[in-house]
């Protein structure tokens, strides 16, 4: 029999797979098609990033198998953040591609990075409040979304197409990423 977590963590799982596979498509394309798309490496990174974040979400959900009993509203809040990470995987791809025409990733990104800015604040929004309010971890657990609402807020208002911008970004996200790895090596686990 199902223990509650186990219940409510496969649909969970689930969804991340769903992303997880449309990232694993998506390069999976780019290398079919290669010799008819044009990389833009922040693109590859972000790529990189949203895989990343697939991943520590399924690890993080392991930290709630201690509760005992589960509302449909906490699991549909749950579930929101996900279900966004998923939509983040399917925006880092396009949805047709002629095969005798060049897709370049760089135009894509750019024609695109508003949408794809939309939903990580989103994401972030739902990670702050998560962080607070059912993992406790107080005003601390939302200074890092505090400033990525901030900066692709401002990125999104003002249309920022620099692509010196975007790759600060990028550089910068994967830094916190490669840091929180090393800061939480002991924190990350299962035992």
């Amino acid at each position: 029999m199902l223990s509650p977590f186990e219940y409510v963590t496969v649909l969970i799982s689930i969804i991340l797979g769903l992303g997880i596979t449309q990232i694993v498509t998506g390069v999976a394309d780019v290398v079919h098609q290669w010799e008819r798309i044009k990389l833009y490496w922040p693109h590859l990174v972000w790529m990189f990033i949203i895989f990343f974040l697939h991943i520590q979400e399924w690890w993080n959900i392991y930290e709630l198998r201690l509760n005992d009993t589960w509302r449909l509203p906490t699991f549909l809040f749950i579930s929101l953040y996900p279900i966004n990470l998923f939509i983040l995987a399917r925006l880092l791809f396009p949805l047709h591609h002629h095969e005798d025409v060049v897709l370049d990733y760089k135009k894509f990104y750019y024609d695109n990075f508003n949408k794809f800015f939309l939903v990580l604040i989103l994401s972030a929004i739902l990670s702050a409040i998560e962080n607070y309010s059912l993992s406790g971890a107080g005003l601390r657990g939302i200074v890092l979304q505090a400033i990525i609402v901030a900066v692709l807020s401002f990125a999104v208002l003002k249309n920022i197409k620099s692509e010196t911008f975007h790759k600060l970004i990028v550089v910068l996200w994967t830094l916190v990423i490669l840091v929180s790895i090393v800061v939480n090596w002991n924190i990350w686990k299962i035992s």
